[in-house]
């Protein structure tokens, strides 16, 4: 190969891929302007004493044959023998930004193709593909994707959580040894979100060098920062694969899962845009490009009380609210009388619905709304029909005791006949009904995931890929939501079949506030559920004005998870408010440029959307606890025309409180909310706009128009 240098640009970021002796990125950073070929001449490293005597690159592959000394890329074996391959690239195509390289190792009889894609938006793609070249199987044990990061980037950012607190981001220092992030719960999970960001050292939402990886696999996972001794650094991301679960046959051939990896030189904020515009771009697609519906959920209303003649009732009132799209939850299907049995059952109970679901569906649909239901596939009670019936349908290991979860195991969809059962009752359910949208839910983790005696948890997820494509193949016109107890299925590869994701289970505007935020920094508002609940949260019972529970809700895509039948004329007038202010403002949440605000008092949470045009801005500020300071201080706006002038209002005054603790002092208010303000764009994100005294657990609604 003549070529040893190949470059992957776009306006934001720039890949440097050189090839001799073997494949290594030896720059991802910011565009380029006046790059040579020439220029990596300078980057040729020493080598260290008391160590080997040649350089070890940290390749796409990071081989341990290299004498890196670290964990590979590729780990695994022949009965034992080609267990250190070394990839030697034999030839490359590069299409514009899209770089593909083909090596192979021809003593262990493997070859290797590398996919590198930099997108418009400056997101990079990233996977490999190991095929076997040799009769014998070989056993992969782990095949990651490696990606090298400056020595500047010392400091590391993840997301922890558990059900009803996901998305929750904590920091460590990155000096030496590593960092792992690893999944086992077979699915995406709440507790370990596949992403993680390298950055500068104390890097934030406006400021510093970060780069943010996210592994699009729904799965089990494994994600890792490390510093090397030598003071290099890398990420590697991989799926998961347990004992025995993963061996190619000849000729077959294993893909990684996708890496989308995000550099920034401005903060979180320029990481999060890219990956927000990359997946409008690329990968959210709404049948019929509408805008997203005000939804209601029947679910906290009625739980598992289903009467047709209350739910048309609780219909009506939801279309008076301006509700959009109706959705029936659990509790539809024979026997389903609470969460103890019944899953694997997908027939109509009709003891509850003697008539059938039609005249439902054709109510909901007359007044002008979508229908939608609730279904858990993947799922089987041990007190089903389904069970008693088939009871080597479960995902197991044989020999062992099975452990339920939510009272329920696993489906084995990698049995044909169960998978089969599936698509004929759900394509029964979508196919005879005229259904506009399914809340998918998945409430368990895997333990022992088995099939004919060997681990199945990766063969379980492809299979649930499989399930759903088949379906939206049948099914094109009807959308599908990713919900797992909430966020426990949450990535890019399972956004490529769905439309939505359900962020949580808790509905409480104040765990919301930072469940949302982190969610936020890499999925844009239009795929994030977020609803209005009951005044008293069902599961954390704190209470919340109607106003922080409206406008929290409002920068995703925003629904009602309630009873409007019982509910208070106050109640009510708030959430037909809510649900008209987001239909006001949804075309701008859900198409604008997203920005969050870092503010010196942490208790102060400020997230807002820029048109692309930056004629008009919505900022959300929310006062998540007592602020430390008796004064909230300036919002500096970023993100406007700095030469033009903006009119700045509030949205609904109604939802700040004009007086102090008890009723007893009214507040005097910052100038620009008593008389007409504006100022320019410069003049507020340099200086900003002061902001009013503010109650815990209370938000306005910030309007910035260009005039």
């Amino acid at each position: 190969m003549e070529e040893t240098c190949y470059r992957l640009t776009s306006n934001a970021t720039d890949v440097i891929i050189v090839l001799a002796p073997f494949p290594e990125i030896v720059y991802w950073g910011a565009h380029l302007a006046w790059f040579s070929p020439q220029d990596c001449h300078s980057l040729t490293r020493p080598v260290a004493n008391g160590r080997l005597d040649v350089d070890s690159p940290i390749t796409l592959m990071a081989e341990s044959g290299h004498g890196l000394f670290g964990a590979p890329g590729l780990e695994g074996h022949r009965n034992g023998q080609d267990a250190s391959p070394v990839f030697t690239p034999v030839r490359v195509e590069q299409q514009g930004n899209a770089l593909t390289i083909f090596c192979e190792d021809v003593n262990a009889g493997l070859g290797l193709v590398s996919e590198l894609v930099l997108t418009d938006s400056g997101v990079l793609k990233l996977r490999h593909a190991l095929t076997n070249q040799r009769a014998q199987p070989w056993q992969v044990d782990r095949f990651a994707v490696t990606l090298p990061v400056p020595e500047r980037a010392g400091e590391v950012m993840a997301f922890h959580g558990r059900w009803i607190r996901e998305f929750q981001p904590h920091r460590v220092a990155l000096s030496h040894d590593g960092f792992v992030l690893e999944n086992r719960r077979g699915r995406t999970s709440h507790e370990h979100f596949p992403a993680l960001i390298a950055g500068t050292p104390g890097f934030h939402e406006q400021q510093g060098d970060v780069w943010g990886v996210h592994l699009g696999w729904s799965g089990n996972h494994r994600i890792k920062c490390e510093a090397k001794t030598d003071g290099r650094r890398l990420i590697q991301a991989e799926a998961l694969y347990l004992p025995g679960e993963m061996a190619l046959e000849e000729g077959e051939t294993l893909h990684t899962p996708w890496l989308y990896a995000s550099f920034s030189a401005t903060g979180l904020n320029g990481m999060s845009q890219q990956f927000h515009r990359f997946l409008r771009d690329e990968i959210i697609r709404f049948p019929g490009d509408k805008p997203r519906p005000v939804h209601l959920n029947t679910w906290e209303g009625i739980y598992f009380d289903h009467d047709p003649a209350y739910i048309m009732q609780m219909a009506s009132r939801a279309a008076e609210l301006g509700v959009e799209r109706f959705i029936i939850d659990d509790g539809w299907f024979k026997g389903r009388n609470d969460d103890h049995a019944a899953l694997g059952d997908w027939y109509l109970d009709e003891n509850k619905y003697p008539d059938g679901l039609m005249p439902v569906i054709n109510h909901v649909k007359s007044l002008g709304m979508e229908f939608g239901i609730w279904v858990e596939p993947e799922m089987i009670n041990p007190d089903s029909d389904l069970c008693r019936a088939h009871p080597d349908w479960v995902l197991a290991l044989p020999g062992y005791p099975k452990t339920t979860g939510r009272h329920q195991w696993v489906l084995n969809l990698s049995i044909p006949e169960a998978f089969d059962y599936l698509v004929e009752r759900l394509s029964w359910l979508l196919g005879e009904h005229p259904v506009d949208y399914v809340k998918w839910d998945m409430n368990r983790e895997l333990v022992q995931p088995g099939h004919h005696g060997r681990a199945a948890a990766d063969a379980q997820t492809r299979q649930f890929y499989r399930l759903l494509d088949t379906l939206r193949t049948r099914f094109p016109q009807v959308e599908f939501e990713s919900c797992a107890s909430g966020g426990g299925r949450i990535d890019y590869e399972v956004l490529t079949r769905s439309h939505r994701f359900w962020a949580s289970d808790n509905n409480d505007a104040l765990e919301r506030s930072t469940i949302q935020r982190g969610m936020s920094y890499f999925y844009p508002p239009e795929v994030m559920g977020a609803h209005i609940g009951n005044s008293r949260c069902h599961a954390t019972f704190r209470q919340h004005s109607i106003a922080f529970r409206g406008l929290t809700a409002l920068f995703g895509h925003m629904g009602l998870e309630l009873d409007p039948v019982t509910a208070d004329a106050d109640e009510y007038a708030g959430y037909q408010r809510y649900a008209t202010l987001y239909k006001r403002w949804r075309g701008l949440i859900h198409s604008g440029t997203m920005w969050r605000v870092a503010m010196p008092d942490n208790t102060t949470q400020v997230q807002g959307v820029v048109s692309e045009d930056k004629t008009q801005g919505l900022w959300l500020v929310s006062q998540l606890a007592m602020p430390d300071y008796t004064l909230p201080g300036a919002l500096r706006i970023p993100g406007l025309e700095p030469g033009a002038r903006y009119q700045i209002r509030l949205e609904d005054p109604s939802t700040l409180p004009l007086t102090g603790a008890g009723g007893h002092t009214m507040r005097k208010l910052p100038g620009w909310m008593t008389s007409p303000v504006s100022a320019s764009g410069e003049w507020l994100a340099q200086a900003g706009l002061q902001l009013p005294v503010m109650d815990p657990e209370t938000a306005l609604l910030i309007v910035v128009e260009r005039v």
